[in-house]
């Protein structure tokens, strides 16, 4: 069981990146999944949050209209498009996938995912 990101990099302010979560070991499609990040010197964050269906999503105020999470449940793999770049985006992101049948997405403390990725480090500088 396993959780894989990638797709992190050195982007300039305003640039864009994407993010994946794989999944292997298991089927995603009964997990929630999230994306969190923690910066130098800072509590990790929920960034955004999709349920199994992809009905119901969580973003934080800070990335509203800038990120989008989406999910392939064929590909097995959640991902997180994130435009309009600021240096306040950069830090670690991680993914983590919890088995729920919620679909309303609200902020789900990191603590109950069942699963993490490595994280992905994000560096938005000019």
């Amino acid at each position: 069981v396993q959780l894989q990101a990638s797709g992190g990099g050195l982007v300039q302010p305003g640039g864009s990146l994407r993010l994946s979560c794989a999944a292997s070991g298991f089927s995603l499609n009964d997990y929630a999944c999230g994306w969190f990040r923690q910066a130098p010197g800072k509590e990790r964050e929920g960034v955004s949050s999709i349920s199994s269906s992809a009905s119901g999503r969580y973003y934080a105020d800070s990335v509203k209209g800038r990120f989008t999470i989406s999910r392939d449940n064929a590909k097995n793999t959640v991902y997180l498009q994130m435009n309009s770049l600021k240096p306040e985006d950069a830090a670690v992101y991680y993914c983590g996938c919890l088995r729920t049948p919620v679909q309303d997405m609200g902020v789900i403390p990191p603590e109950e995912y069942d699963f993490w990725g490595q994280g992905t480090l994000v560096t938005v500088s000019s």
